[in-house]
C-alpha cells in the first residue's frame, strides 16, 4: 500500500510539474507595446544538422530550449494584438510565449518578413492546413517576396486555402497597425536569391526598435548604421559571426555578416547611453554569445552592449 501510495503522489508531482510553464511571465507594461525576443540563434539552429564539433556536441544530449531560432514579437496589450517578425521553424514555440506574455490566444496579428532565408519565412507553413489552419493571417512582404510566395508552393497553398493575405510593402513607406504602433521597412544589402532583404523600424507610443537580423556589412549600407542607432531606442543587430576564427574551412565572402569585433569596433566611439541601445542577436551555432558565461560574452558586456536572450522584453 505504501508503495502505492509514493507511486501516486510521485505521478501527481509530475503531473503539476508538466503544467507549470517555464517561460517568463509578463513583465508590467507602461506604453502598452512591448517588444520580445523569441529567438536569437542563426536559421539552421543550434545544434546545427550535421554538426560534430564541440559546440553541438553536448547539446545533442543535452537540448537547451532557450536557443530558438531567430525572431521577435511585438505585443499591443491595449489592442490584445500580438505581430511576429520572421516566421522561424520554431513559431510553434514562439507563438505560445508571445500569447502567454499577452495573455490571448488563437492565431497570430500579423507576421512580418525580413527576407526568404529558411530561418525567416519558414516558420509560415504552420499556418497551413496540416497544423494551424489560420484563417487570412497578414504576411507583410516586400513586392519580389510577395511574388514568390504567390507563385511557388507550397506558400501558394496558404494564399490559396486563405490561411494568409499577403500585404505588399513598400520601401521605407511605414505600416500603419494602431495609432500606437507603426512599422517601417528599410532595405539592407544581403544575399536576395529570392527576395529582397530588409530590416524594421518599430515604433511604439514611446520608443523606437531597428530590427536588422541580416546583413552583408555596415559599410555597403545606405545609412550610417553608428548614426542610426543614435536616432532609436534599441537596435537588435546582425551578429551571426564573433570573429572570422569561428568559420573554420568555409570561405567568410560567401557568407558576409559584420564580425562582432567588427561591429564592437565600429561603435567604439559611442557614448555610454548609446552602446546601451545596441542588442546583437542572429547568432550561429558556433558564436559563443550563445553561452551566457563566455569570454566573448563577458567581452560584449563589459564593453557596453546588450546581447539579445530569449525572453528579453523592451518597453516600446
Amino acid at each position: 500500500m505504501k508503495k502505492l501510495l509514493l507511486y501516486i503522489s510521485a505521478l501527481l508531482y509530475i503531473s503539476n510539474s508538466c503544467s507549470k510553464s517555464t517561460l517568463k511571465q509578463p513583465a508590467v507594461h507602461k506604453t502598452g507595446v512591448q517588444l520580445i525576443v523569441l529567438g536569437n540563434v542563426q536559421d539552421a539552429g543550434s545544434p546545427q544538422i550535421g554538426c560534430q564539433k564541440k559546440c553541438c556536441e553536448k547539446l545533442w544530449r543535452e537540448p537547451d530550449l532557450k536557443r530558438k531560432i531567430i525572431s521577435i514579437g511585438v505585443m499591443d496589450h491595449r489592442l490584445q494584438k500580438n505581430y511576429i517578425f520572421d516566421a522561424s521553424p520554431d513559431i510553434t514555440y514562439q507563438l505560445q510565449m508571445l500569447q502567454q506574455n499577452n495573455k490571448t490566444s488563437g492565431t497570430v496579428d500579423g507576421v512580418f518578413i525580413t527576407h526568404a532565408h529558411i530561418g525567416h519565412y519558414t516558420g509560415l507553413m504552420y499556418l497551413g492546413k496540416e497544423a494551424m489552419s489560420s484563417k487570412n493571417v497578414p504576411v507583410y512582404a516586400m513586392p519580389k517576396f510577395a511574388s514568390f510566395l504567390e507563385n511557388n508552393g507550397p506558400w501558394s497553398q496558404l494564399i490559396s486555402l486563405k490561411n494568409i493575405t499577403v500585404k505588399k510593402m513598400e520601401n521605407e513607406k511605414p505600416v500603419v497597425l494602431s495609432p500606437s504602433l507603426k512599422i517601417t521597412p528599410i532595405q539592407v544589402p544581403h544575399r536576395d536569391e529570392f527576395s529582397e532583404t530588409v530590416g524594421y523600424v518599430i515604433e511604439g507610443p514611446e520608443k523606437k526598435a531597428l530590427f536588422i537580423p541580416d546583413i552583408d556589412k555596415w559599410k555597403k549600407w545606405k545609412y550610417n548604421i553608428v548614426d542610426f542607432v543614435k536616432k532609436v531606442d534599441y537596435a537588435f543587430l546582425d551578429a551571426t559571426f564573433y570573429n572570422a576564427d569561428e568559420i573554420g574551412n568555409r570561405d567568410i565572402s560567401t557568407i558576409p555578416h559584420p564580425l562582432v569585433e567588427e561591429s564592437m569596433e565600429l561603435f567604439k566611439d559611442l557614448k555610454p547611453e548609446e552602446k546601451k541601445r545596441v542588442y546583437f542577436i542572429h547568432f550561429n551555432h558556433t558564436n559563443n554569445l550563445l553561452i551566457p558565461d563566455s569570454p566573448e560574452s563577458k567581452t560584449v558586456l563589459k564593453n557596453g552592449y546588450h546581447i539579445a536572450r530569449m525572453g528579453d522584453i523592451v518597453e516600446l
